[in-house]
This record gives structure tokens, C-alpha cells and sequence, in this order.
């Protein structure tokens, strides 16, 4: 069943029965396995595509890490290994005490994509999470381009290669490729096609029941994959359907009953199956209510500048008007922004490459965020997104990736736009020059934002004093390490210190997000820190050793009776002999260099044995 690309011509004449017996099943076969052949072929560039990208962490699974991942790696490697191991002990996976002891993670309030993480516990257990990061990552681009061009070719447009073009841009755009080096919740858009597919069918009155099913199966998933895009998508779908809508207004009225059956069904459905993880995520241990980010819009030259990780990649451009590396939401560059606004233009008559158009420059317009940024300079006209931005949901969510519901109506657009060329070449002389003169246009406009092999250098080696088991002398049962500093959002090689053991130990505070305090519920990144580890901030700050008093002393050890602390760890780093001078005069007692590690062991303080 095609759902918006041009049926076939009524008035063309019927071919010829078949005049031997069973030549209408050959015929058949025939092109069905042409057509197979080549979706694999497709389907697997992209894969291929993909593992080139992310080589250099293929080539170095032991040691290498996305260089631009800041601290994102370890704590989704961290993600990966808890999860496997509560699904290994039929442990509760919504939490875990092993990061923020005694008070733990909410894990469904954190970005863990338990949709992966449990179906893929077999190979984190036996191959350790940073192949399971590699997989997830690598399986997510290659899977969203494959989502996109499925649909594509199957219900938007006629000739393959028009679909393998929307798909690609689909798949490893530069807000794409940007988030591959951190977030794959935010590319792992394989489902969301489906989803929207399903919508459809619902609005067309195709088998609502059977549709209405997959449609809740479909988003109970992606929930588990990515709350996040979920409502980005949904936002840009949202418009597009109402751009749709308002086109053949007199479709509406046939559309109601399909949609509230299906979309009834779809919503029951969804609740069974997520209604208690949400409680958990909203409302169970260490939930809280928002994650405020302040005002991260995209100024207005991001749109038209090249991405860091791209052919034409102008790192310092791109720095200048993005939150970070990861970040870079929009960045279609120049070329493909007239492409689009040409594309638009020619389209325009066409109603769902319209609605397309409509939602495409909407979402890239919300992306601005609540106040104008022109140039690196404040306009102080407001944006739309000032009308949603303190809503339920929306007021977590960072505007500026709103630009990434622009990039599968862009892959939308370019295949119809390839499709409508190859269409109206036609079959004389000028078919092969127009289609290639097209293609040759396309080409020049994706070639410089076309993605370039992810920065992988090899990570610290974990201590000897981890990785030769020598902890194991100085922790109690149930006792936990306390790193010096503490582990946070931008101390997280701690992570993988635990992970290296086999999560055999806990740790306190650490790079989650979580409440603000005990009476606060406000997101934060990492937990609300004891004084203690407050001091240990000073430190860092100052690069001086502090001063202590004896209140810093008896707080010392409230706190780390609170952690039930059992050996604090100082490795060799930048201004160590400060944070050691600082530990030696609080605890009274000097540090013993053991395995290559400061330690103090403070059991005979807090009682652990």
C-alpha cells in the first residue's frame, strides 16, 4: 500500500497473460528478488557507511574512545553494564545504588535506552559495554537511514534511488553525526518512520485495529529507546499533519474514526506497557520534575554553517554558535538551505511536500529558541518557542534540537524532489543528461556536509590498584570507594574503574541526573554534594590545598559514614599533591601510595570492617 506517492495510471493498458504455465509466478519472482537484492545492497552501504565512520573505535575496542564524547562514553558504557547486570541477577533495571550510594540513580529518569540495553545484555556480558556501545551506535545510524529509506521507497516515491538519497540524508545528517559522538538515544530514530506510518494508515482507514496495535507497540518501545525524539518527531509531525489537514480539509471528516479507534487502541496499549516505568521515572526514587538548561536556541548562522564533523567542517565557526560538540543541531550549511527554499518553492502545489516544507521551516524557526539570536548577537525579538518552552516536557527539552525534526522532512523532500526529476526526464533522449545534471546537483550540495570519520583516541588505563584487584584488601561488604574528587559530569574515568571490576563496588555521587536535594526536585547533573565533596571542588578550583578546621573534620567523617566509605583513591593527575594535602590534613592521617594510587583507608573511622 503507497501512502502519498502518485498511484499508477489508470488508462495504461494491461500487459499480456503469460502464455506458458507458471509464467506469471517467474515474472513475479522476478522483480521481487531484483528488488530485494538491491534493498540489501542499499541497506547494507549504509551499514557499511556506518562502521567507517565509527572505525576508529572498531579498530580499538580496548582503548579507544570518541574523543568528543566528553564524559558521555563512560557514563553510557555505565548505562549499558548496569543494566545487563540487573537483568543477569533479575534486578530491578528502573534503579541502581551503585553510582549516588546510599541513594542511587532513578535509571528511567536518566537517558539509559533500557530498549537496547536489555536485548543486548548477552553481548555486554560477555564482551564488555564498550562493544555494546559500538553496536548501539553503529546500528543506530545504519538503522535510521534504513528505517527512512523503507518507508521512502515503499510509500512516498517510485524510483529506489530517490529513496536511498532521502534515507542517507536521513540517516547520517550533521545533527546526526554530531550526536553519534554522545547521545545514540538521539540516533536511534529507526522506529520513528514506522510510527509515523502507522499514523498514517490510521488517518486512511487502513485496517485501524491491526494498525492501531502496531502503532502502540511501536511508541511503548521508543519509549524505552528515547523519550526525547520521541516528542521532537512527534512535534514535527504534529504540524505536518495539521499542515495536511488544513490542505484537504474535506478528508478530515473520514478520517476521525479510524484515528480514535486505532490511536484508542494505540494509547491503551502504550499505558499497559509503560504505565509503570513512567510512575517510576516521574514520581519513584530520585525522580524529579525538570531539567532547566537556560537559553541554548540556535543562532540563526548555525542553519547555514558546515558542522565540525563534516567534509567542509569549520570547527571554530561551529563552536562559536553551538553548546558543544555534540550539540551541533542544525548546521545544514549554506548550499542545502538554498537547495530547500528552491525545492519548496517548485513543490509547492504538491500537498504533502507542502506540509513537509511547512513543518520543516516551523521546527527549524522553534529551534531558534525564546529570544532571536542574530550573529552571535541578541535580537531581542521573541521566538515561538517562548510560547511552549515552560509547558510539561517541553521545559527539559534543549530547543536547539528541535532542528533535528528538519532533517527527516529534508530527506522527505530531497527523495520526492529526485523522484519528480526522474519522473518528468522520461524515457527520450534527455532522461539520462537530466537525471544526471540532478543527481550531479545533489551531490554538490550534500558533499560538504557529508560526514567525516568520528575523533577516537585511546582513553586513561584504569589503575592497578582496580585492575589487579588490590581494592577488593580495602573495601568492606557494602562498603564503597570515594574517589578524590568525587566522580561528576566532568570526573567520570571513575565510571569506568567500577566497570573494569565488574560493578563489584559503589560509589557516592557521580554523572546522572538527578533531584537538586532531598527537598528540591529540580534536575541536576549529578547529585547534590556533601560538604565534603564541596571542598574537595575548592581544590579544584584553586589549585591550592585548604585550609581545615575541626568542623571540616567531624563533617568529614558524618560524610563519609553517609557514603559508607571504606578507602578514598587519589590517582597521579593535575594538582594531585594539593587534593592530597588537603585529604592528609582532614583525615589526620597521610596517604599510602599503593598500586599505583593515594589511598586512605578510613574503616577504622567509619566503622566498616
Amino acid at each position: 500500500m503507497s501512502v502519498f506517492r502518485p498511484e499508477a495510471n489508470p488508462e495504461a493498458k494491461p500487459e499480456a497473460p503469460p502464455r506458458e504455465p507458471g509464467a506469471t509466478a517467474l515474472a513475479a519472482a522476478g522483480p521481487r528478488m531484483r528488488r530485494s537484492w538491491a534493498d540489501a545492497g542499499i541497506i547494507g552501504a549504509y551499514l557499511a557507511f556506518s562502521v567507517l565512520l565509527f572505525g576508529g573505535l572498531w579498530a580499538d575496542l580496548g582503548q579507544g574512545y570518541l574523543w568528543n564524547s566528553a564524559s558521555d562514553q563512560n557514563l553510557w558504557e555505565w548505562f549499558f553494564a548496569v543494566t545487563a547486570k540487573s537483568v543477569q541477577h533479575l534486578e530491578n533495571p528502573l534503579t541502581s545504588s551503585l553510582q549516588n550510594y546510599p541513594l542511587g540513580v532513578n535509571m528511567m529518569a536518566n537517558t539509559a535506552m533500557l530498549g537496547v540495553g536489555v536485548p543486548l545484555t548477552p553481548i555486554t556480558l560477555a564482551f564488555g559495554p564498550t562493544v555494546t556501545w559500538a553496536i548501539v551506535l553503529t546500528g543506530s545510524l545504519a538503522g535510521s537511514a534504513a528505517a527512512w529509506y523503507w518507508v521512502f521507497s515503499r510509500h512516498v516515491v517510485r524510483h529506489r534511488v530517490s529513496a536511498a538519497i532521502g534515507g542517507a540524508f536521513a540517516g547520517f545528517a550533521p545533527p546526526m553525526i554530531s550526536h553519534a559522538n554522545a547521545h545514540p538515544n538521539f540516533v536511534a530514530w529507526f522506529l520513528l518512520p514506522f510510527i509515523a506510518l502507522k499514523v498514517i494508515q490510521l488517518a486512511q482507514g487502513h485496517r485501524p485495529v491491526r494498525n492501531g496495535i502496531w502503532l502502540g507497540v511501536l511508541t511503548a518501545y521508543q519509549i524505552f529507546l528515547g523519550e526525547e525524539p520521541l516528542l521532537i518527531f512527534a512535534l514535527g509531525f504534529l504540524i505536518f499533519a495539521v499542515s495536511y489537514c488544513v490542505s484537504r480539509r474535506r478528508e478530515v471528516k473520514a478520517m476521525v474514526r479510524p484515528v480514535l479507534l486505532g490511536g484508542g487502541i494505540a494509547v491503551v496499549l502504550t499505558l499497559v506497557v509503560v504505565a509503570f516505568p513512567l510512575w517510576w521515572q516521574f514520581f519513584g526514587p530520585d525522580s524529579y520534575t525538570g531539567l532547566e538548561h537556560g537559553q541554548v536556541g540556535n543562532d540563526t548562522a548555525a542553519m547555514t554553517r558546515f558542522a565540525t564533523q563534516s567534509v567542509s567542517g569549520q570547527p571554530e565557526a561551529a563552536a562559536a554558535v553551538s553548546l558543544n560538540r555534540t550539540e551541533e543541531n542544525a548546521f545544514f550549511g549554506w548550499p542545502l538551505i538554498v537547495l530547500m527554499v528552491v525545492v519548496t518553492a517548485w513543490l509547492w502545489r504538491e500537498v504533502v511536500a507542502r506540509s513537509l516544507a511547512i513543518s520543516m521551516f516551523l521546527m527549524a524557526w522553534l529551534s531558534l529558541g525564546s529570544e532571536i539570536t542574530v550573529l552571535h548577537e541578541n535580537t531581542g525579538v521573541p521566538g515561538p518557542w517562548k510560547l511552549l518552552a515552560d509547558l510539561p516536557l517541553f521545559e527539559s527539552l534543549l530547543e536547539s534540537r528541535l532542528a533535528m525534526a528538519c532533517v527527516p522532512a529534508i530527506g522527505a523532500l530531497l527523495a520526492i524532489a529526485t523522484d519528480r526529476v526522474f519522473a518528468a526526464a522520461g524515457k527520450g533522449e534527455l532522461k539520462l543528461p537530466v537525471r544526471l545534471i540532478w543527481l550531479g546537483a545533489v551531490a554538490a550540495v550534500l558533499l560538504p556536509i557529508a560526514p567525516t570519520q568520528l575523533l577516537v583516541q585511546k582513553r586513561p588505563p584504569t589503575p592497578a590498584f582496580f585492575a589487579d584487584g588490590t581494592w577488593q584488601t580495602y573495601v568492606a561488604p557494602g562498603g564503597t570507594v570515594v574517589p578524590v574528587p568525587l566522580p561528576s559530569s566532568g570526573e567520570s574515568e571513575p565510571l569506568h574503574w567500577q566497570m573494569d571490576v565488574g560493578l563489584r563496588y559503589a560509589m557516592p555521587e557521580g554523572y546522572f541526573v538527578g533531584p537538586q536535594g532531598p527537598d528540591d526536585k529540580r534536575g541536576r547533573y549529578g547529585s547534590y554534594q556533601r560538604p565534603t565533596s564541596t571542598l574537595f571542588d575548592r581544590v579544584r578550583d584553586s589549585k591550592q590545598a585548604q585550609e581545615i578546621t575541626d568542623a571540616d573534620r567531624d563533617q568529614a567523617i558524618e560524610d563519609l559514614r553517609y557514603w559508607n566509605a571504606s578507602v578514598l583513591v587519589l590517582i597521579p593527575r593535575e594538582h594531585s599533591d594539593a587534593y592530597r594535602a588537603t585529604v592528609d590534613l582532614l583525615l589526620r592521617k597521610p596517604a599510602q601510595f599503593v598500586d599505583g594510587v593515594w589511598i586512605w583507608d578510613v574503616r577504622p573511622i567509619t566503622g566498616r570492617r
